[in-house]
């Protein structure tokens, strides 16, 4: 299952905690590596029926079925820039 550094779930937090949906919001990641367009990442007020759930304390991402397999041994990590947040995946270890 996918996981979540410290900086991810803090950056995560961060972007939900300023929605009005905040108890029940999530990141969701939808979309495959296979397409030119790769992943998509919304901001969602809650999971879509068939979602997997990841949740990092309070830090929730909610994963598309065909994203939530590709992603199955993947972490997710955050850099805050300047220009806002860059996430990352890589394999876990």
């Amino acid at each position: 299952m996918l996981t979540l550094t410290e900086n991810a779930a803090d950056a995560v937090r961060t972007i939900v905690s300023q929605t009005p949906d905040a108890p029940t919001a999530g990141l969701r990641i939808q979309g495959t590596s296979a397409s030119t367009e790769g992943y998509a990442l919304t901001l969602a007020p809650s999971p879509e029926q068939g979602d997997t759930v990841v949740e990092t304390g309070e830090a929730r991402v909610f994963l598309e079925n065909v994203a939530a397999g590709e992603l199955d041994d993947k972490v997710l990590d955050a850099q805050v820039t300047q220009e806002g947040v860059r996430f990352a995946l890589a394999l876990q270890q």
